[in-house]
């Protein structure tokens, strides 16, 4: 991703896919947060969800087609690109509790 780019692009990429769109009414149909970094010359994307335990496999796979696709378009008709890296799952850490709990309650 060039360092002009839009760190959040993949993010949002995430959320179309999980969503179907950026905008739609409460509640969220798949809760989630992206938060981006960059990170030397790429960007990291952590990506917490609040999912059914037999959903978890397919919202990761979700997750990753949608960065696999390398870019997103926005309204506008803008877009930006990026290279996938790949994914790995994680653990919530203790400065994502809070956060994590309020996607867990709006599932």
């Amino acid at each position: 991703m060039s360092t002009e780019a839009d760190v959040d692009a993949p993010g949002a990429a995430v959320t179309l896919e999980l969503c179907g769109s950026w905008d739609h009414r409460p509640p969220c149909p798949l809760p989630h947060y992206a938060h981006a970094e960059r990170t030397g010359t790429g960007v990291t994307l952590r990506v917490l969800f609040a999912a059914e335990p037999e959903d978890e496999e397919d919202v990761r796979r979700r997750i990753d087609e949608a960065l696999s696709t390398g870019s997103v378009t926005r309204p506008d008709g803008s877009s930006t690109q990026w290279e996938f890296r790949g994914s790995t799952s994680g653990v919530v850490v203790p400065s994502e509790a809070a956060r994590a709990r309020r996607l867990a309650e709006a599932g």
